[in-house]
């Protein structure tokens, strides 16, 4: 099995291609992921993936899963998160938008994913998140790997500005993400995204749009599409997947539908993000420590005294021994 820590390395196997998938959303999506976190990291080891990523919608909620499903199995995962951009003030069809997938590169980056998180859902109502590509707010995600992924309806030159702009920021961190489902528009989308990574200068690789770990989710992810728009799964229409696509593919099966360029970029993009959800560590909030004591320091000395007050006679040996064993957890 692959070391979890550097994916570059990883060689190239009979049964495909090294590849990383870079755009996973899990059941956390509500409404679009039909797997479970811990489904879609098993279903990654069982196909011999270098790493996974998962990026739910303005959401981080099932990493926690995700990491420790991912330990068991010795799988590197790349945690991030998906961001729907509405196209306003572009030539564009009126409701198109474009996604934008972000995965951080270390502890840094996985701060300020948080941070964008949290202002995106502050700016809507209760379950819902707004984002504008015209927002001074994404200077927040430089310390991240940045995919683009347009819809095939998108016009060529507002892809080129926007890729652009991401370039501007991103510099060599930005992507262009190309999906190849299986749809009859394929060749033409793979065509045009190459002709916007010309202009742009924005590299290419590729990605799977996954909402589910198999193919057999298919009728699940159909339900859960009815019940987000409100409407039986007859009448949804062309809001259904238009197949099975969707689903993490073996490695021998993408080798065939992408560029052997696109597929080793994802690589390279796993190679840049370093973060583990092991690195995290409660930070105590600065107003709550006593001036010149550290955090441990601080609590020791409430704790006590607070047993004085307690006991006024005296802190009994059990009670002191009580204490001492619990603040000795705390501080580990």
């Amino acid at each position: 099995m692959p070391s979890t820590a550097d994916v570059s390395q990883t060689p190239f196997a009979p049964s495909g291609v090294a590849y990383v998938e870079l755009h996973c959303r899990s059941n956390f999506s509500f409404g679009l992921g039909a797997s479970q976190p811990e489904e879609l990291v098993a279903r990654a080891v069982a196909l011999g993936y270098s790493a996974l990523a998962i990026t739910d919608v303005c959401s981080v909620a099932g990493m926690v899963r995700a990491h420790t499903e991912a330990k068991k199995h010795g799988l590197k995962l790349l945690p991030g998160a998906e961001f729907v951009v509405p196209l306003e003030g572009v030539a564009a069809a009126p409701g198109l938008s474009f996604s934008v997938i972000a995965l951080a590169h270390d502890l840094h980056g996985w701060g300020d994913l948080c941070e964008f998180i949290t202002l995106a859902r502050r700016s809507a109502p209760k379950g819902q998140y707004q984002v504008r590509w015209g927002d001074a707010s994404w200077q927040k995600l430089c310390a991240c790997e940045l995919l683009l992924v347009f819809p095939e309806a998108i016009d060529v030159i507002a892809a080129c500005a926007i890729a652009i702009r991401a370039r501007g920021i991103f510099g060599t961190n930005c992507w262009l993400g190309v999906e190849l489902l299986l749809g009859p528009a394929d060749a033409l989308q793979l065509q045009r995204l190459q002709h916007i990574s010309t202009r742009s200068g924005v590299p290419l690789v590729a990605a799977g749009g996954v909402v589910m770990h198999v193919r057999s989710r298919k009728p699940l992810q159909d339900v859960l599409t009815a019940v987000r728009l409100g409407q039986p799964v007859a009448a949804c229409g062309l809001a259904l997947q238009a197949n099975a696509e969707a689903h993490l593919r073996s490695r021998a099966r993408l080798a065939k539908i992408y560029p052997p360029e696109l597929l080793a970029n994802t690589i390279t993009v796993a190679s840049r993000c370093a973060f583990s959800l092991d690195e995290l560590r409660y930070q105590y909030p600065l107003e709550a420590v006593l001036p010149g004591l550290p955090p441990s320091q601080t609590l020791r000395q409430h704790t006590f005294e607070g047993a004085d007050k307690r006991y006024p006679q005296g802190v009994p040996a059990s009670v002191q021994q009580q204490l001492e064993h619990e603040l000795a957890l705390i501080a580990d």
